[in-house]
């Protein structure tokens, strides 16, 4: 839909017409997939998938959260909270991601007394891979920024989502999903602090997101595989064989390890110390950063001049999450076999896997129609050929009075 459908969808829903838009990209987490919580550069990409978030009344001393998808689904769609007494009600309650915005905007600046009725329409699907929950935190911060009158910048609004998910809500997230929405484009971040973000030539690839409609949690998948790289770490420090050269890369949980400066033959002998789950999970590690590298190499040389490479590596990191990981599953893999027996370049999942989306990188939008009918034959959902997309941004600006704190 466009913004103009959207707008009139909401002003039939709530009987008023919105007077300020905002809007934010869900992101195919395109390279090194499962890195950033232990501090290691990724590569995600904001696909033409967004969430809106409308300002539709302004409140005195509270909010209200409108869910136009949840309204369609038949499920409790409406959250009020008070401004002086902002909870999380748990439970995997909606209304939580906009309580825990509040909650971490009042942390970094003074207290937010005027209030906001918002609705909130997406077009990314929920608990597919995409980040819809750091679409809608990343598009609602935005809109408070524009109420507030806040004027912050893209990294200050990726900062203010990932401290709503990580610290207030304790999803065991790094700051992937955050950055790629409030940025856009295709970036390389460096999540450990003090982050960094570089703008990468990738504007004009085609793409294919097809949802396999298998759901899946970040907060059960995050924790295991973190509790299994520290299993096999604990196991590397305690042995007397591991050289001390390499111990002093190492660390007692995984984000304080220096991945980037262990090679792959420095820590392959000692790899037999460990369990079979653990070994997997830190030769994972070691060896999808390094494939990143080789891709990053290409697109800075300019590699969209021959996809079929890029797409190759594409294939490599999904074979290493599935393999090496653990998070593929039959249904996965037999979608994902179709989309590449009908011409797509590379396919890999999105995301924490286990369910979810696969992307696929294609050479244009008739052989991405192609690919895309392929997979919805092989059992997936719904999907989109789709393009990258900016970051996000105020759609529509009507004649109001900012709120004042």
């Amino acid at each position: 839909m466009s913004l103009f459908q959207y707008m009139v969808k909401v002003k039939g829903e709530i009987g008023i017409e919105p007077f300020l838009v905002s809007s934010a990209p869900g992101r195919a987490d395109f390279l090194n997939t499962h890195q950033d919580y232990k501090g290691l550069p990724v590569v995600p990409i904001a696909v033409s998938l967004r969430t809106y978030v409308f300002a539709t009344r302004k409140l005195e001393g509270e909010f209200r959260v409108i869910s136009l998808n949840l309204k369609e689904e038949n499920k409790e769609y409406i959250d009020t909270f008070k401004l002086d007494d902002v909870r999380l009600e748990g439970g995997k309650w909606f209304g939580d991601y906009f309580r825990a915005v509040v909650i971490a905007m009042s942390k970094r600046f003074k207290t937010l007394e005027k209030g906001l009725e918002v609705t909130v329409d997406s077009n990314v699907p929920i608990a597919s891979g995409l980040a819809s929950s750091a679409a809608l935190e990343v598009a609602f911060t935005k809109l408070l920024d524009e109420y507030y009158g806040l004027s912050l910048t893209k990294k200050e609004v990726a900062e203010v989502s990932y401290s709503a998910e990580r610290e207030v809500m304790g999803i065991p997230c790094g700051r992937l999903d955050q950055y790629g929405s409030a940025y856009g484009g295709a970036i390389l971040l460096y999540p450990r602090p003090p982050v960094r973000v570089e703008t990468l030539p990738l504007k004009d690839l085609n793409m294919v997101i097809v949802d396999t409609g298998i759901r899946h949690s970040v907060s059960d998948i995050h924790p295991r595989r973190q509790e299994e790289i520290d299993r096999g770490l604990k196991a590397l420090l305690s042995s007397e064989r591991v050289p001390v050269e390499l111990k002093r890369k190492l660390g007692p949980v995984h984000y304080e390890v220096k991945w980037e400066s262990i090679e792959l033959e420095e820590v392959r002998p000692y790899l037999s110390l460990l369990d079979d789950v653990a070994a997997k999970r830190i030769l994972f590690t070691i060896m999808m950063n390094e494939s990143t590298k080789e891709a990053l190499n290409l697109i800075r040389k300019g590699v969209v001049k021959d996809l079929s490479i890029l797409g190759n590596i594409v294939n490599q990191q999904h074979e290493l999450l599935r393999d090496l990981y653990d998070v593929s599953l039959p249904e996965i893999e037999h979608i994902r076999n179709a989309m590449l027996s009908a011409g797509a370049l590379g396919v890999k999942i999105s995301g924490a896997g286990l369910g979810g989306c696969l992307i696929a990188l294609v050479k244009n939008r008739e052989e991405g129609k192609n690919v895309l009918n392929r997979a919805m034959e092989a059992g997936a959902l719904r999907g989109w050929v789709v393009k990258i997309d900016e970051g996000v941004r105020i759609e529509y600006e009507g004649t109001w009075p900012r709120a004042t704190n």
